[in-house]
């Protein structure tokens, strides 16, 4: 064989160098790919600020790469990540629906280093640092929070002679004025519905109780406290759409509660920071926030996850952390929101008097609402779905084996949703209903933990 020029060979010995130095640089500096899915991106058409955020960090990190999972086809969420998982494919970071299934699954990166060296994360309120926590690990990160509450129409209330109920109104006091407020024959209601007060009241007369009586570990569903706010919604019902009879619906303008508070037909309604920006944008009237009496409010957490799978961990939760409660991501997404001259589509997650000014810059001044985000560390965090494990059976989907009337073996949702309908005495379960519900969170929880 001839041999090579010595030219040609220094020239191999070189590349050859250059491909060993290139092979020795970690991935996130050769530039790295991160699969991402949720469910807020809308469409490339639609080009809505969560893809506006992503397309700003693909800017300001030029050697990353963030590539949408089509999520699109039948299926639940919960599904589609199974079949993707199944085939290796699991997106490196994704929202979270159910993050004790990932959690259990193995999915979920341990974060727990990466932000104990993050100066955000101790400015993420606690009670949400909490809800991504399991046995000590932080398994997912608070990528969005809403407050959750009762919203005033504050004319309404002026217009009947009444002070407008505020955020620490208590709760008998609460009720009194939207009892007050009721006017069928106007066609005017102190509530939208009935059903919330089951989530909230029990924590009003127990400080001990969370959303719908859970304490952090279990039910209590045969509490007096839970047991009193039963009572107290049957009462109220007189003053919601669901107390109206078909002739009296008719004297409303709207077709169904969801309508109510916009059309002026409803003192209060109950909802989350999400409809923060419609009312901004299209309320003809004075509002502000109250959330649950007593001075508290729900909150609802986004959460996304890291994958345990991810080939960068480091990169992906760089991404994730922007998406989620980086002060520098959220302020790019105010400066988006500011361009496009609408509200920011999430309340702050790094909660500081500077995070909450800019929030509020966008929707006015509304004394209640600046409180509740003053005072996040007490919420009741409602969206317990998403993260404690058994949650969705015992609340909603198990069966304690009871039968009402032509119903047999109703679920828990079915027994909670037809409280007001006289054909059962909540009492005459509720202890059997704890006791179930609370076997079911028992069981789910030694699962996850092994």
């Amino acid at each position: 064989m001839k041999a090579f020029n010595r030219p040609f060979r220094t020239t191999l010995l070189m590349l050859a160098a250059m491909l060993a130095l290139f092979m020795s640089i970690p991935a996130s500096a050769q530039g790295v790919t991160i699969r991402y899915a949720n469910w807020n991106v809308g469409t490339e058409e639609e080009n809505n600020l969560a893809r506006q955020l992503v397309a700003a960090y693909m800017e300001a990190n030029p050697d990353v790469t963030i590539e949408f999972v089509d999520m699109s086809g039948d299926g639940g969420w919960e599904e589609k990540l199974t079949n993707l998982a199944a085939r290796g494919a699991l997106p490196d970071v994704f929202m979270a629906n159910n993050t004790p299934y990932y959690v259990e699954n193995g999915w979920a990166a341990d974060l727990t280093a990466l932000v104990a060296e993050d100066a955000d994360w101790q400015a993420v309120p606690q009670v949400l640092r909490d809800a991504v926590t399991y046995d000590g690990a932080v398994l997912g990160l608070p990528s969005a929070q809403f407050i959750m509450g009762y919203f005033i129409n504050q004319d309404l209330f002026e217009a009947a002679n009444l002070d407008a109920p505020t955020y620490g109104t208590s709760a008998e006091d609460f009720f009194a004025a939207a009892s007050e407020l009721t006017n069928v024959q106007q066609g005017v209601l102190g509530l939208h519905e009935f059903f919330p007060i089951l989530g909230w009241y029990a924590s009003s007369q127990d400080s001990n109780l969370g959303w719908f009586s859970y304490d952090g570990t279990h039910m209590n569903y045969n509490s007096d406290a839970f047991r009193a706010g039963v009572e107290q919604a049957i009462e109220m019902l007189p003053n919601t759409w669901q107390g109206l009879s078909e002739a009296q619906r008719a004297t409303f303008t709207s077709q169904g509660p969801w309508e109510l508070f916009v059309n002026q037909e409803s003192g209060a309604v109950w909802e989350g920071g999400w409809a923060v920006p419609s009312y901004v944008q299209n309320a003809t009237f004075n509002w502000d926030f109250l959330g649950v009496p007593g001075g508290n409010q729900a909150i609802v957490a986004d959460i996304l996850v890291v994958s345990s799978t991810a080939a960068d961990s480091a990169a992906a939760y760089d991404f994730a952390r922007w998406m989620s409660f980086s002060s520098e991501g959220y302020a790019m997404e105010a400066e988006l929101a500011s361009a496009a001259g609408v509200v920011p589509s999430r309340m702050p997650v790094t909660i500081s008097p500077e995070s909450i000014d800019l929030y509020m810059s966008f929707v006015g001044d509304l004394p209640g609402l600046r409180m509740a985000l003053e005072n996040l560390d007490n919420s009741l965090v409602e969206s317990l779905a998403k993260i404690v494990p058994g949650y969705i059976n015992a609340r909603w989907e198990g069966r304690p084996g009871i039968d009402i009337g032509e119903n047999p073996d109703v679920s828990l949702g079915f027994i909670f949703d037809n409280i007001m309908t006289g054909a059962y005495k909540f009492e005459d379960y509720s202890a059997q209903l704890e006791e179930f519900a609370n076997n079911i969170l028992d069981d789910a929880r030694a699962e996850t933990a092994g």
